[in-house]
């Protein structure tokens, strides 16, 4: 394969498809833009949700966890880490926490239209299995 095609390969590979005029992904915009039309449903969430505050428990572990292992609790106990969302409490505060992204997806799309086909109405199980696995609940 001539360099030039290996690096075009990576590229869509990496990226996706450029495709003019094509709808960008969403971005995280954070449980609390949720709230601005679905308050009943944040006020469940809140007061509930095991997971609403899961900042606290990252922090608790953090001192005795090495880099990496920190990073694997982001991706269960943040919202969107990994894909766009959580990256430090410094950068994206907003997404600290277990929030509504974390099972409906990235929200900025669907806050602008309201739109429901824009979000992820009703997880699959398989999204929910990503964390709440055997491998990861001791």
């Amino acid at each position: 394969m001539h360099y030039r095609s290996l690096s075009l390969y990576l590229a869509v590979l990496v990226l996706g498809p450029i495709v003019p005029g094509a709808a960008t992904a969403a971005d995280y915009v954070g449980t609390k833009a949720c709230a601005d039309c679905h308050q009943e449903q944040y006020d469940q969430f809140q007061a509930h949700s095991k997971k609403a505050d899961s900042w606290k428990s990252v922090t608790i572990m953090a001192s005795d966890l090495k880099p990496a292992e920190l990073e694997g609790c982001y991706e269960c106990h943040t919202t969107g880490h990994g894909k766009g969302g959580f990256v430090s409490l410094e950068t994206t505060p907003h997404l600290a926490d277990v929030g509504c992204e974390t099972c409906h997806g990235a929200g900025s799309t669907h806050a602008e239209t309201g739109d429901p086909a824009d979000i992820t109405r009703q997880p699959k199980i398989e999204d929910c299995e990503s964390c709440h696995n055997s491998d990861r609940i001791r």
